[in-house]
């Protein structure tokens, strides 16, 4: 089984390359830089350098595969997320096509399935669509919430607030990436399913804002309180970085977009996943704002 992984170096792609080594497969790897990979992970993969945004390299690297694990590397600060996240997926059907690609998993995100008004994730919507049109058998994850996001934090939560422009009473799936790639890796290894799939990862709870926040200050020790900013404010921070106008509005819509959501898949065995955020918090989280604080700022 001919087993290809983008993005290996992430937080799920780490999580798949290395469950997939101990199933006893050999992947192929996607990669810009083969250094970011562990010494002892690029001993046992076959690695392609390049970019995942030249259409050329991506079928070329793909050739002879049968599943690939596709993930969108577009990050948020793009100047145009959602046309760049297009084009990503028209490079991956591309390959597809012209490889026979018989299986693929995305790694997708809750929200793709309104299709539009969903900020960048509108962009996952449209890599869905052209991987459906491919006729593969296609297998999209909808994730919750990263718990690794909160590492974007680190200063507000060192003097104990946590800023979100999310409604503060609603409640959403928070997940951990590494459950995500553990459920990447077995749909990769598994040929029971076909067609067309969707599965949400939802972790193992849904969380408002002040619900996360008191899990946080139960693991750090200190009192963490939520503050909710509106979407203006987020823009004026987001501007005051130097992100573009699409980049701006990209990241504002995807929380903005979702404040009605209902995700597609209700919450079940098939989609909910262990590690609660309180055991990731204080295995990841936790050792770093300790390191970097001794008493903050509340």
């Amino acid at each position: 089984m001919s087993i290809v992984v983008t993005t290996p170096t992430g937080h799920v792609g780490t999580r798949v390359v290395r469950l997939l080594l101990q199933a006893g497969a050999r992947p192929r790897v996607i990669v810009r830089d083969p250094a970011r990979l562990e010494a002892a992970t690029r001993d046992a993969v076959d690695i392609r350098q390049g970019d995942l945004a030249d259409a050329d390299f991506v079928r070329e690297a793909t050739e002879g595969a049968r599943t690939v694990f596709w993930v969108d590397p577009t990050p948020h600060s793009d100047a145009e997320p959602v046309e760049a996240s297009r084009e990503i997926g028209a490079g991956y059907a591309r390959a597809m096509r012209a490889n026979g690609i018989a299986r693929a998993v995305l790694l997708s995100s809750v929200g793709a399935e309104k299709r539009n008004g969903v900020g960048h994730i509108d962009g996952l919507a449209r890599i869905e669509e052209q991987l459906d049109a491919t006729g593969a058998d296609v297998l999209h994850l909808r994730c919750g919430y990263f718990f690794t996001n909160l590492m974007l934090s680190l200063d507000d939560l060192a003097r104990g607030v946590l800023t979100s422009n999310a409604a503060p009473r609603a409640a959403m799936p928070w997940v951990d990436p590494r459950d995500i790639g553990d459920v990447a890796a077995a749909r990769l290894l598994s040929d029971s399913w076909q067609g067309r799939v969707v599965q949400a990862v939802h972790g193992p709870e849904d969380l408002t804002h002040r619900r996360v926040t008191e899990i946080l200050s139960g693991v750090l020790g200190y009192p963490v309180r939520p503050e909710t900013v509106d979407d203006d404010d987020v823009r004026d921070a987001l501007r005051s970085a130097g992100l573009p106008p699409g980049a701006v509005e990209g990241i504002v819509g995807m929380t903005a977009g979702s404040r009605d959501l209902v995700p597609e898949q209700s919450r079940d065995l098939t989609t909910t996943t262990p590690t609660t955020l309180g055991s990731w918090a204080y295995e990841h989280l936790r050792p770093k704002l300790l390191a970097a604080v001794d008493e903050p700022t509340v």
